[in-house]
Parts: C-alpha cells; structure tokens; sequence
C-alpha cells in the first residue's frame, strides 16, 4: 500500500496572489505560503478554482507555483492544479510542476466541449505521462466542469499507477462514500465542499481540500481534530459556525475570493490585491459585509479554540 499519510489533514486552496496593477506578484505569493506554514497546515492546493485558474496564463501559473514552492521548502504537501482546456498547455504546467518537485498534479476534465469518457480518460492519462514520477489527484467538480467523474472513469483511471484518489468537490456527500468503496484504502478521497467538511470525513474523506480554509485556517484544523476525536457535538457546532461565515463571504457584490482577500487583509495583515476580471470585485457596499466575516472569524475562534 502506498503512504498517503501526507496527504491527510487540512489542505487550503491557494489564492490568485496579484499586484496594484493586476499582475501575479511573486512577493504575495511567498507572503501567504509563508502564512500557510505559519498557520500549520498539512499542506496547499496551487492554481485551482480559488487560483482564478481558468483567468490564469501558463506563464502566470509557473510564476505562482515557482514561489510558493520556493517559499515552502518542504513545509508542505503541494498540489498542482495543471489542468487547461488543452492537452498541451496542461502538459506543459505538469512536467513543469514535477521539475520543481510537488508532491503531486491535479486536474478538472476538459469544460466546454462534451468529450466521452475514453476522451476524458486519455486526457489525464496524456497529462499524468508529462509528470511520470508524480502522483495524479482528480479533481471532481461537475457543477463547474460540466462533467461528472463516474465509477467506470474512476476505475479506468486507476489503471494508471499514478493516481492516488479524488478532490470530490460535488455536492452530494454520497459520492465521496462510493469513491472510498469502490478503491479502497490505498487511494484517497478529499472532501471538497467547505460547507460538509465534517460530513466528508464522516462518511470516508480523509482530507479536505477548500476554498474558505485560508481566511480561517485555524478554525478547519480545530474541525479536523474534533473529528479525530469523535467529538461530533462540538464539531456540528463549530461546522455550522463556520457555514455561517462562509454564507456571509458569499452574501457580496464581490465574488466571494474578493471578500475573502479583503477579510484577509483585516484580519491577518495580508495583502493579497483583488481578483481577476472578469469576476467582479467588491465595492463600497461590501465594506460593512467584509467586516461582518471578520468579526464572525475572531468570534469564532474565541469561541471554539
């Protein structure tokens, strides 16, 4: 069996780290990769969903990944997301990726076009070759991709040796339980939707993998634990805490990671920029929201930790 010890824990989804003017800022990108390691997590989920991934260049994806990994120093577990919606740009990120030694390469299927499954198959297969020597994470998340990860892709893709399990992040909590049956213990299963954390594990995640973590990393590791410790009652407790402030994260005119960099900015000193159009970002109307979230967060972590 292989050692997925590594990989279990609290792992956040790295911000899109930007500039005054709009461009990746490297010396951000090493400010919050150093605040991730500060904050002790297991480790960082790089140029996903909360990356801004799709508004991102290949050259801006290297850029973000070369300082975060430069700032690690093996600090932390690593993931790559590499996914584009073309095999050779993802190729690309992926052997660039392995260069610089992440623990492993992640990838949503292709969006837009309806590709069957042999498709999508091939896909990841083309991308993992690039990467030969680093474990391969599916990313699941239909909502978005438009494409569901089945039980019969599931279990073509585990032909190849490099694939160590799922980043789950459909909503239907069952489908983590019938990933972690159908493959058993020598693969694993990350819970994607921050607002189940506890439910994913419950049910057989062994890691959760989220783009709310980082404005409140302290207040998921606590979750984590009162989980370990089958404390369910204080962790419902904290969980539907939590599920508070993420509503209010996304109760603004700003995409929720522009209220979440802006939080950051109060609540930790981060200075993260906005967001990629063409996302919206927050205005003055947001202010009173921001400062909500927080409160909720501090409120919080009185509270329970």
């Amino acid at each position: 069996m292989r050692n997925l010890d590594k990989y279990k824990g609290v792992i956040p989804a790295f911000y899109a780290c930007y500039d005054d003017e709009g461009e990746i800022s490297p010396e951000r990108v090493r400010a919050l990769t150093a605040y991730f390691v500060q904050k002790g997590v297991k480790g960082v989920y790089v140029n996903g969903s909360s990356g801004e991934c799709i508004y991102q260049s290949v050259q801006d994806k290297k850029t973000v990944l070369e300082n975060v990994m430069a700032e690690a120093q093996g600090k932390l577990t690593v993931i790559a997301h590499v996914a584009c919606n073309n095999t050779k740009d993802s190729q690309e990120l992926a052997a660039h990726a392995e260069s610089l030694g992440v623990d492993a390469i992640a990838a949503i299927p292709p969006i837009y076009f309806r590709l069957p499954e042999y498709a999508i198959a091939a896909y990841w297969n083309d991308i993992s070759a690039a990467a030969p020597n680093t474990d391969f994470v599916i990313y699941n998340i239909p909502q978005l991709a438009g494409t569901a990860l089945t039980l019969p892709l599931f279990k073509e893709m585990r032909n190849n040796p490099r694939v160590i399990g799922v980043k789950n992040s459909s909503m239907p909590v069952q489908d983590i339980q019938m990933f972690v049956q159908e493959a058993g213990d020598d693969y694993i299963v990350f819970n994607g939707p921050d607002e189940q954390f506890i439910s994913g594990l419950v049910i057989g995640a062994q890691g959760g993998i989220g783009g709310t973590y980082g404005a409140m990393p302290e207040l998921y590791l606590k979750l984590y634990e009162l989980v370990q410790q089958n404390d369910m009652k204080r962790a419902c407790e904290l969980q539907h805490a939590v599920d508070a402030i993420i509503y209010t994260l996304c109760s603004g005119h700003g995409n929720m990671y522009a209220v979440i960099k802006a939080v950051l900015q109060r609540n930790e000193g981060l200075k993260l920029g906005g967001v990629r159009k063409p996302l919206p970002a927050c205005i003055a109307s947001d202010k009173p929201i921001i400062e909500k979230a927080a409160a909720l967060i501090q409120e919080t972590k009185e509270k329970f930790l």
